[in-house]
């Protein structure tokens, strides 16, 4: 009997194992225009219309940035397109800025970072975690014009090697 139980309730908790870590949205011309050091996840204060969209896939982070100040970290210019059905007593702003859950600790090493020639915040992607939205941002310094073709060389470079040692 016992066993029949943990049996019944064993594809459910597969299945929520399975649903965390989702990515939602990914930022790939950070990874293109920066070079990444160091990464922080980050929670974010959203609206219950932001969460539906989100679900819904309607969100981009192309253009955002992270806006640090008064010891607070914020997301700039991450676009939440509402939907159609969401509730007509309110008036959803899609590139509203949104607060960043850090912790005191993480949030020093994101001001000291910043203040370093070259250096910025930027955010990297979204993803679940446990039913709730997290950010992965990333200090990143600027890279130039001949370090992107650099990196683009080595990437076709190593695709190249993956074909010669596939035959």
């Amino acid at each position: 009997m016992l066993l029949r139980v943990v049996l019944a309730r064993l594809p459910r908790i597969m299945s929520k194992t399975s649903s965390e870590n989702k990515l939602i949205a990914s930022n790939k011309k950070a990874w293109h225009d920066y070079t990444i050091e160091t990464q922080f996840e980050a929670g974010l204060v959203l609206e219950g219309w932001e969460i539906k969209s989100i679900r819904a896939g309607h969100v981009q982070l192309k253009e955002s940035y992270i806006l640090l100040k008064s010891n607070e970290a914020w997301l700039f210019g991450a676009h939440i397109t509402p939907l159609k059905t969401a509730s007509t007593h309110i008036d959803p702003d899609p590139l509203r800025t949104r607060k960043l859950l850090l912790n005191r600790k993480e949030i020093n090493k994101l001001f000291v970072a910043k203040d370093r020639e070259g250096y910025t915040v930027v955010p990297l992607d979204l993803h679940w975690f446990h039913n709730r939205v997290k950010i992965n941002i990333a200090i990143a310094k600027g890279k130039k014009q001949h370090d992107k073709r650099a990196s683009t060389k080595e990437r076709e470079w190593n695709r190249e090697k993956q074909r010669i040692l596939k035959r």
